[in-house]
């Protein structure tokens, strides 16, 4: 290995290429604890593991073996989250308990090779998005110790940002795993609802709750994600839901973000020049960016903390609210006793009006892929949280708190530096089970952007081109070269069918597309040429469930019909054709190759 350990950037990448190298876990948990002695911030850990403890941890680990995709990867856990043998405290030393056994989470990424270094401070008992609430102290912003490192998985971020440990587990309800991210400059991923065990975990609102990731790089916080995410049947709120290789983005992503009207920085102009500056991007990059008033998300935000799922927060900690109020802290406290004036009639009144936000919601979640919005619409620094408690915090959450009401993937992904050097920051959001598509779309814009990680100075690194996700056996690959292409109005037809994106690639030079007529939509014919003679069209082949199958073709109109398309590479695989009946009235628009050019060229065509 010719960088030395100390100057690594710990990514999964180079720790891996560090081992396959001939580094050993000893050396890699001597360096952590070299890295953190360096930081010297006494509050990021609540307990930390000694080194005999590590060094015993690195030696069972034996040779290198790379088919465990995490091992002898250090991490860090959010201290509400039990790891065997370390207490866990939720950030409340009354509540402490001597935890017996891993979370499941935990004990997946054990299986996988990775090594737990500590428990991580927090925001008492996950309550609070600004990291200041525990009587541990409050961890530095990796970035400015002025600014609020986040919260409620303070510790997580902040010992990531620092490069400390490639990765640390938090936990998310109202944006703990992403609020943090964005302050510190690194990847917070919120994964869909069950799609990681909740056992293990002290619950803020079982509901709402899923354990969340922080990493450097999008593709790290997937892998882990990967690694974790196992349908857990101890837990009643798990979901088997997909964690398939990250797939190839899609080229021209439908994304949605808030308008001008309804976008809220609290007079941050230089955020707002930062959002607008991030959606450039995304459109330079193909994707389609609209925007639509927010009003029903954050009429959906404000109910996590002012209706009844306030409840909840009291539930979990229902004996120490009656009987020990005092050892909460104060701040926690207020937040949560507002649930003893509620009755049952608010809860259920909250639940019917969630419903009707829901549903206004809804066709605004159904038109995009993903959803962009700023991370946080402001910085929050230390003294403003001293001088009001509250404010800041609620501000801080604006974008966040309706993502699992509404039962939402997201993932926080860091942009650069803002022209003042604090850093930007924006959450892509999808609907459950799009954690993949969201993750992909993240990766990509960081790989543009090319953001510091973190507090490490080390500039994103070039990733490989990842290989199109193989076909698993319970899907079939379509070539669509029309109106189901990415970004066309009926590509939700495959999206919502749990379709994703494969490749881009060209037809054999055997083929006629034409414009036919009716719409909208507009669709184009693909013809196989009689004498083979013909034009390379350009295409997209996507996968789609193939219990999908069935209800996705009875929904196709004549003249078009599912055959065999030859692609350039001289494989064939199933996709649109047209009867001949088609070429009646149609425009023969072959010479063009593409029916995006097609509609490039004749503004007005209603696509």
């Amino acid at each position: 290995m010719t960088t030395p350990l100390s100057d690594l950037p710990f990514t999964l990448a180079a720790l891996r290429e560090a081992y396959a190298a001939g580094v050993t876990p000893a050396d890699v948990m001597e360096e952590v604890l070299a890295r953190l002695e360096a930081v010297r911030d006494p509050a990021i850990f609540i307990h930390l593991a000694s080194a005999q403890d590590l060094a015993a941890a690195a030696a069972v680990l034996g040779s290198f073996d790379p088919d465990r995709p995490l091992w002898g990867i250090p991490f860090a856990v959010k201290d509400n989250i039990d790891v065997a043998g370390m207490p866990t405290t939720a950030a409340c030393p009354d509540f402490s308990y001597h935890a017996d056994r891993d979370a499941f989470v935990v004990a997946r990424l054990r299986a996988a090779g990775a090594v737990p270094i500590g428990k991580t401070n927090l925001d008492q008992f996950a309550t609070g998005l600004v990291g200041v609430r525990s009587p541990y102290g409050v961890p530095r912003n990796a970035l400015d110790a002025e600014i609020v490192p986040g919260g409620s998985s303070s510790g997580s971020a902040v010992v990531v940002a620092h490069g400390i440990v490639p990765f640390a587990l938090g936990t998310d309800t109202a944006g703990s795993g992403r609020v943090p991210a964005a302050l510190n400059g690194i990847v917070g991923m919120k994964p869909s609802l069950g799609a990681l065990s909740a056992s293990g975990v002290v619950p803020a609102c079982r509901t709402l709750d899923t354990i969340s990731i922080f990493a450097l790089t999008v593709a790290d916080a997937y892998d882990v994600f990967r690694a974790a995410s196992a349908f857990d049947p101890a837990d009643a709120y798990s979901r088997p839901l997909p964690s398939a290789a990250m797939p190839t983005p899609a080229p021209a992503p439908r994304i949605t973000a808030p308008d001008a009207s309804s976008l809220v920085f609290f007079g941050d102009d230089v955020q707002a020049a930062d959002f607008e500056a991030t959606l450039t991007t995304l459109a330079e990059g193909g994707a389609r960016v609209d925007r639509v008033d927010f009003t029903p998300f954050y009429d959906v935000a404000r109910m996590l903390y002012d209706g009844a799922w306030i409840a909840e927060r009291y539930a979990a900690i229902e004996d120490m609210m009656r009987n020990r109020p005092d050892a909460v802290h104060p701040v926690t406290r207020a937040i949560i006793a507002k649930a003893e004036t509620q009755s049952a009639v608010d809860a259920f009144n909250g639940f019917y009006r969630l419903a009707e936000l829901r549903r206004a919601c809804a066709p605004i979640l159904d038109a995009a892929d993903m959803l962009c919005v700023p991370t946080i619409p402001t910085f929050a620094t230390c003294a403003e949280l001293e001088a009001d408690p509250v404010t800041p915090n609620s501000n801080l959450g604006t974008y966040t708190n309706f993502v699992n009401l509404l039962d939402l993937c997201a993932v926080a992904v860091p942009t650069g530096a803002r022209s003042d050097g604090r850093p930007g920051g924006v959450t892509l959001i999808a609907h459950a089970g799009q954690d993949g598509a969201i993750a992909a779309q993240g990766q990509r814009l960081t790989e543009v952007r090319r953001p510091m990680l973190g507090a490490t100075g080390v500039q994103t690194p070039d990733l490989p081109n990842p290989e199109p996700a193989p076909l698993s056996g319970g899907d079939m690959a379509l070539v669509v070269c029309g109106a189901h292409m990415s970004g066309l109005p009926l590509n939700h037809e495959l999206t919502s069918r749990g379709g994703r994106f494969l490749k881009a690639t060209r037809t054999a030079p055997c083929y006629a597309l034409y414009a036919l007529p009716g719409g909208p939509p507009a669709r184009p014919g693909l013809f196989r040429c009689e004498n083979e003679l013909g034009s390379s069209i350009a295409v997209e082949v996507w996968t789609i469930p193939k219990d999908a199958v069935g209800d996705f073709i009875a929904g196709i109109p004549a003249p078009l019909v599912i055959g065999t398309v030859e692609l350039e590479d001289g494989s064939k695989v199933k996709g649109f054709l047209c009867e001949a009946s088609g070429k009646r009235h149609a425009e023969d628009i072959s010479t063009l190759g593409s029916w995006r050019r097609f509609l490039a060229r004749d503004t007005n065509v209603i696509a």
